[in-house]
């Protein structure tokens, strides 16, 4: 759903930076590199401490690298797919960034949080993003797809920093309700995984049981 707008986001409002970084010779796997790191430490040096707004704000500053080196690739000629490489790079820390985000919710929970229920939601979350994505990956490596379910990366980690940053401005500013907003979506985040799961599951099982016969 949100990669409509990434044409918008790459063309304009990131362009100058994508050219300064190709004027400078970085490599797009140093931008995902860099990316990552950044949006790993912005969630384990701020979530666990109850400080989910600025956590947010600078794991969103980090979450734009993975828009540039995209573009940064296509730029220096590496269409999608060429490198062969860089696509495994970009997938493995995807996983290493999303794992650390709702890992760090999850020591919030087990901190300052302090919410049993909250904790074992958001350690279903993790475990649940990295299944999705796996199913995925597993399908394509026999020679079938499971392009399917209704909670892909883009919209999970969009849902997800935006209530907990508002959460946490909320909550900063004595709003007691505030914390409600990353409590739901955590509930929408866990269910919709589960479904999506469950989705490429059996979309991958018709598929074999058609290829088998």
């Amino acid at each position: 759903m949100l990669d409509r707008f990434k044409a918008f986001w790459q063309g304009v409002v990131l362009a100058p930076i994508i050219n300064l970084l190709i004027a400078l010779k970085v490599s797009p796997d140093t931008v995902t590199l860099v990316g990552t790191l950044g949006v790993a430490g912005g969630a384990l040096g701020f979530y666990p401490r109850g400080e989910l707004f600025w956590g947010t704000v600078v794991i969103t500053c980090f979450v734009f690298s993975d828009l540039v080196d995209g573009a940064m690739a296509r730029k220096v000629g590496r269409t999608p797919g060429a490198s062969t490489f860089g696509s495994f790079w970009d997938s493995t820390l995807d996983r290493i960034g999303d794992g650390a985000i709702f890992g760090a919710l999850v020591l919030y929970y087990a901190g300052p949080g302090d919410d049993g229920l909250y904790l074992g939601l958001s350690l279903w979350c993790v475990v649940m993003g990295s299944v999705t994505s796996y199913a995925r990956a597993k399908a394509e490596s026999i020679g079938l797809d499971a392009h399917v379910g209704i909670a892909e990366r883009a919209d999970r980690l969009v849902a997800i920093l935006v209530m907990t940053g508002l959460s946490g401005l909320f909550t900063d500013w004595g709003w007691s309700w505030g914390h409600w907003l990353m409590e739901i979506t955590l509930w929408a985040l866990a269910i919709a995984s589960t479904i999506t799961v469950v989705q490429r599951v059996w979309v991958v099982r018709r598929q074999a049981l058609a290829l088998d016969a």
